[in-house]
């Protein structure tokens, strides 16, 4: 048979030295432990140990494990010609293998004169024990191959080590022999058995094998369950924790510690509190594998409390304890109280190694705390950190998060060895610091160096592209994850949903959405939230229904993508249906879904029912605020806005720029200009916010609407940015208003070159001249439109009726009941004018006959649509419509005669407010 040769046999000659005082003195501290063994002085000479001398010495320096002193035993054996004795040389295998020093001990198993079993095994358990376990396996093999049979202090140790590799063949082999020479009934081998079956996955032989032994002790069950906790089937493990108490057996401490475990990783306070009342009664609690395994268990559970208390019980916290009670405060997001206990494990003297640290840096980036995140930087570089990437990973995403950009990617550039943690740390950081480019940019420097990237890399890159607005970059990663089969990862498809969906491409959001897997509720859910996005709720609210239909829960995030698109809709019903769910599902309480149901009822024209949703939500935020205040200002109630905005401030919640738009707003639709410039200039300095574009166009409206034109032009010409289409857009209708051509021609021009396709840029400068009886104007502007590659948007109108959503366009004559629709319009018309209306024709800018220009303007896709609800609807019922363009003045002066004529109110949301007709008058006061 080929002998075996191990790489770490090491043919080295003993250190020879003459017996001197030094080996004398060295024995000194022995004598008080071998007691019978003394120097005597007799005529000159030294009198010499004899051989049981040096056993009961090697016995000591192999439980010290004290390998220098060993080594100098030995010499003196075979100085002294004691070496070859069989006990001592077993002592000294026993010695070389416990300190790892295995090419000593295999030189002396070698050369042994005769195959020993005791030095064999003590060799095979040196292996195991250092977790060698292949030189284990090797060594038995070659032991049982010279005819040395294994006893049961062998098989143990060999059945161990075939666990250690999870080698179930050799171990299967190993089990062979056990029944073959008898030792199977043995209880240590009998538990090895059950140990290797369960460590190789074979958790059904390992169970067989448990049952089949006669007599069960405490060790036959701590293995079977330890072998469950390490194989993460915790259930099972409990499930027999149980089985061992109802059997009668007494639990050890190997067992509470190892059960604390598998309560730990289940979340299971209750099972967790039972062991710790077996601790106590068994007089276990001193235990300090059991103490450290119960703080990591009622951390993990969910009860920080009782682990600090179970923490505090320790007398003498050693480095496990402190790491556990850290991480358990990291887990429970108490970064303070990990960071306050660091510094306390730091005074106690324990040093913290590696775990500790990279708990630590995850409690100094959740507090985002500077100064402290470079002092712990050098604490790691004190440390031999260098080959550690959790530590490293750990620096680069610390630094990230406390927005050091600069050092994190220090950081990242120092690693000897950069991997795919530590990279998606520092993309996410520089995502997350609106650093998109630098983002993007490493993706595409580290792609090809082998550092790789997974599905978080996939969608953080995304996340960027989409705020860069980017979509080649998107286009070029969804290519990437249909590569690699990443375009199936809930994740990843969600990310590609949402960044088409922000770049307009909701088509290709949708092919997005269809490849990923159907059942997914995540993807389900950022398809809804894209066509409410998009402005495509009928799609919404269809997919809701699959959700449905697939029997998935939804989330509150669902609910509040479905509200989100009915309040697009001005779907009132299809809201109310959508808020039964939020009642059903009990996402009440959540403020997403709270804020959501206060913008649909808003949204939707019901201010009412706004107000009952808000009065709702329990913990009011910035957000909750900000919807009521934007529903009264979008209803023309300024005055409760103003009232709602100062209670806010009163509660101590602090405002953001779209709470202060919506202020605005409110005093625009109600004529506050005074206010309103209060509120204006005030902002940077009352609550440090800058006015945005938005802020500036809403002021140069408010100043426009009063008559304020020259105000409204100095404010323009002061703005510390460009102007955009939205200011300009502003001035262009106040000048139709006031019928100020000259200040609308500049405004015009202005339009023309910031947004080009705008078609109702001319249609406005038409209108203009139309007021002043410009009619060349008119005419030259008409041809210009007839000419130009700009079309005007067509007038569109919805309406929902019975959970079903209509849409009407001007003139339109598609829907099937047409005919009824068109006979309603002239029978309102002519009651109309009986009651004095009279058709504002100057606004149509067709060339033809009044009475063609009056027929055109009854046939408006407004008026078309609250015809139908008043055919199609109960006698008495609100009607809602919603206009994709602001209403005109004839229609908002017919609905006027027309919600009287019919004793019903008549709700229109245009892309400026709501107007509530109602009793012969709108809620604007004619101010829009």
């Amino acid at each position: 048979m080929t002998r075996w040769i191990v790489s770490q046999r090491l043919y080295l000659p003993f250190e020879s030295s003459a017996l001197s005082n030094h080996f004398l003195n060295f024995s000194k501290p022995l004598r008080a432990y071998t007691g019978s063994i003394q120097s005597l002085q007799s005529e000159g000479r030294v009198l010499l140990p004899d051989s049981s001398y040096y056993s009961k010495l090697l016995s000591q320096c192999c439980a010290s494990k004290s390998l220098v002193q060993g080594k100098l035993a030995h010499t003196q054996l075979t100085k002294l010609g004691l070496s070859e004795d069989p006990k001592l040389r077993i002592h000294l295998v026993t010695l070389y293998s416990k300190c790892r020093d295995f090419g000593y001990a295999r030189k002396l198993v070698d050369e042994s004169p005769e195959p020993d079993l005791v030095s064999w095994s003590a060799l095979i358990s040196g292996y195991a024990q250092n977790d060698h376990g292949l030189e284990a396996v090797l060594a038995y093999r070659e032991m049982h191959g010279l005819g040395i049979k294994g006893n049961e202090f062998t098989f143990p140790t060999v059945l161990k080590s075939c666990s250690i590799r999870e080698d179930l063949v050799m171990g299967k082999q190993v089990h062979g022999v056990v029944v073959v020479t008898g030792y199977d009934s043995d209880e240590f081998v009998a538990n090895g058995l059950v140990v290797m079956y369960a460590k190789c996955g074979e958790f059904g032989d390992s169970r067989k094998f448990f049952c089949s032994i006669h007599v069960k002790n405490v060790v036959s069950w701590n293995g079977l369950i330890s072998s469950y906790v390490k194989s993460d089937s915790l259930r099972e493990a409990k499930e027999m924790f149980d089985e061992m108490i109802l059997s009668g057996i007494r639990p050890s401490e190997f067992s509470l510690s190892t059960i604390l475990n598998a309560c730990a990783g289940l979340g299971d306070c209750i099972q967790g509190r039972k062991a710790h009342g077996y601790l106590i009664k068994l007089g276990y609690e001193s235990d300090r594998f059991s103490e450290n395994a119960l703080v990591d268990m009622y951390a993990k559970a969910g009860d920080l409390e009782d682990a600090i208390a179970a923490f505090e019980e320790i007398s003498q916290p050693d480095i496990v304890s402190w790491n556990a009670i850290i991480a358990g405060c990291i887990l429970h997001e108490q970064n303070h109280q990990a960071l306050k206990l660091y510094m306390q494990m730091n005074r106690s003297g324990i040093f913290p190694n590696l775990f500790t640290l990279s708990s630590t840096l995850k409690a100094c980036a959740g507090m985002e705390l500077n100064y402290l995140a470079r002092q712990l930087h050098s604490v790691v570089m004190k440390l031999d950190t260098k080959t550690d990437s959790f530590v490293r990973a750990g620096l680069v995403d610390m630094y990230s998060k406390c927005s050091l950009m600069e050092e994190a990617r220090m950081a990242f550039d120092l690693m000897a060895q950069k991997d795919l943690i530590a990279l998606n740390a520092l993309i996410s950081g520089y995502s997350q610091n609106g650093e998109d480019v630098q983002a993007v940019s490493l993706f595409a420097e580290t792609y090809k160096s082998g550092i790789g990237f997974n599905q978080t890399t996939l969608s953080v890159i995304l996340k960027s592209a989409t705020s860069l607005q980017a979509i080649d970059v998107s286009m070029q990663v969804h290519a990437l994850s249909l590569k690699l089969g990443f375009d199936h990862d809930s994740q990843v498809a969600t990310s590609l949903i949402d960044a088409y969906s922000k770049c307009g491409k909701i088509g290709e959001a949708a092919r997005a959405f269809e490849i990923c897997a159907a059942g997914d509720l995540v993807a389900l859910t950022s398809m809804i939230a894209a066509y409410a996005q998009c402005g495509q709720g009928e799609e919404a609210v269809k997919l809701y229904l699959e959700v449905q239909r697939r029997g998935l829960k939804p989330d509150p995030f669902v609910c509040s993508s479905l509200l989100n698109a009915c309040a697009n809709l001005s779907a009132y019903e299809q809201g109310k249906q959508a808020h039964v769910h939020v009642l059903k599902f009990g996402f009440m309480s959540d403020v997403f879904a709270g804020n959501s149901l206060v913008n649909m009822y808003a949204k939707c024209g019901s201010i009412d029912d706004a107000i009952c949703a808000f009065d709702e939500i329990p913990d009011r935020g910035i957000v909750s605020w900000s919807a009521m205040i934007g529903g009264f200002a979008q209803h023309g109630h300024g005055k409760e806005a103003l009232r709602l905005f100062d209670q806010m401030l009163e509660d101590g919640i602090t405002p953001n720029h779209i709470t202060l738009l919506s202020v605005l707003c409110a005093c625009n639709h109600t004529g506050l200009v005074d206010k309103a410039e209060r509120y204006f200039k005030s902002m940077e300095e009352l609550f440090a916010i800058r006015p945005t574009q938005e802020h500036y166009a809403c002021m140069v409206d408010i100043l426009g609407r009063a008559g304020k034109l020259e105000e409204a032009v100095d404010l323009i010409e002061t703005m510390p940015f460009r102007t955009n289409g939205h200011v300009w857009g502003a001035i262009l209708g106040a000048a139709r208003i006031h019928k100020n051509v000259e200040l609308g021609k500049r405004a015009a021009e202005m339009l023309f070159v910031l947004e080009p396709e705008n078609s109702g840029t001319l249609v406005l400068l038409s209108n203009i001249y139309a007021s002043t009886g410009m009619w060349e104007k008119v005419a030259e502007v008409r041809r210009l439109m007839k000419h130009s590659k700009v079309k005007k948007e067509p007038g569109t109108s919805w309406v929902e009726l019975k959970d079903k959503v209509y849409t009407f366009i001007v003139g339109d004559r598609s829907h099937p009941r047409t005919e009824e629709i068109y006979a309603k319009l002239d029978e309102l018309s002519e009651l109309m004018s009986r009651a004095g209306y009279v058709p504002i024709v100057e606004i149509d800018l067709h060339d033809v006959e009044r009475s063609e220009k009056e027929k055109l303007l009854n046939h408006h896709s407004e008026k078309l649509a609250v015809a139908f609800a008043l055919i199609a609807s109960p006698p008495g019922a609100p009607i809602r419509v919603k206009k994709n363009l602001r209403i005109c003045i004839d229609c908002h002066n017919a609905f006027k005669f027309i919600c009287e004529i019919v004793s019903r109110e008549i709700i229109i949301r245009d892309t400026n407010r709501f107007h509530h007709f109602r009793n012969g008058s709108c809620s604007c006061g004619d101010y829009w």
